[in-house]
């Protein structure tokens, strides 16, 4: 699914402004432009594995680990389709 037309230099301009310390470091700060947010949020669901199902607890510690506001983090991967998960909420997994 590609939401926006992202180029390879948008990307990793977009990255390199929100992730100070790398890649795999932390999320400094969540943008307010929706474009930002989908690159964010392309990025961090790589942290992912494709074949596992999550609990809640289980994603939001995966998001804590790179940025405060796991709810809102949580919340777009749903809205995004990133993720689904389960009418209880119990089990999270990547959508196709």
């Amino acid at each position: 699914m590609e939401k926006y037309n992202v180029t390879d230099q948008e990307r990793e301009k977009v990255l390199s402004t929100y992730f100070k310390e790398g890649l795999e470091g932390p999320l400094s700060e969540f943008p307010s432009k929706e474009k930002r947010k989908f690159i964010v949020i392309q990025h961090l669901i790589k942290r992912f594995d494709p074949k596992e199902q999550y609990t809640e607890k289980e994603v939001n510690e995966v998001i804590k680990a790179v940025f405060h506001d796991f709810v809102t983090i949580r919340r777009y991967f749903i809205e995004y389709k990133f993720m689904s998960r389960s009418r209880d909420c119990s089990k999270y997994w990547l959508s196709n």
